[in-house]
């Protein structure tokens, strides 16, 4: 079992920088493919960025290259994702998940079995 609990989100204006946490407790942290999801009120949940097991291995979601990056610090059990540029269509419950799965499809939720409660994040214009 993983717990996941995010941090870091807030009101910020367009153009603005935030940095999400995502802390983990439970099983061991080391190994387990970790993501970025986001989901706008009426909207379906969309994949943002995800991070393989060994860190070595990070993916975006296009409209994300270039401004957002997605780490992790097994040490600190922590994931984050930093965000640049932040546009006012980017305002969402954004959300960390976590997957025991191998060869997963990182975009697709189904994939990941553990999820965090989200945070807010606001854009304004």
């Amino acid at each position: 079992q993983v717990q996941l609990v995010e941090s870091g989100g807030g009101l910020v204006q367009a153009g603005d920088s935030l940095r999400l946490s995502c802390a983990a407790s439970g099983r061991t942290f080391g190994g387990v493919a970790m993501g970025w999801f986001r989901q706008a009120l009426g909207k379906e949940r969309e994949f943002v960025a995800a991070i393989s097991g060994s860190g070595g291995h990070t993916y975006y979601a296009d409209s994300m290259k270039g401004r957002f990056t997605i780490s992790r610090d097994s040490a600190k059990n922590t994931m984050y994702l930093q965000m640049n540029s932040l546009k006012p269509e980017e305002t969402a419950v954004y959300y960390c998940a976590a997957s025991r799965n191998y060869g997963l499809r990182y975009d697709r939720p189904y994939e990941y079995q553990y999820w965090g409660q989200g945070t807010q994040v606001t854009v304004s214009s």
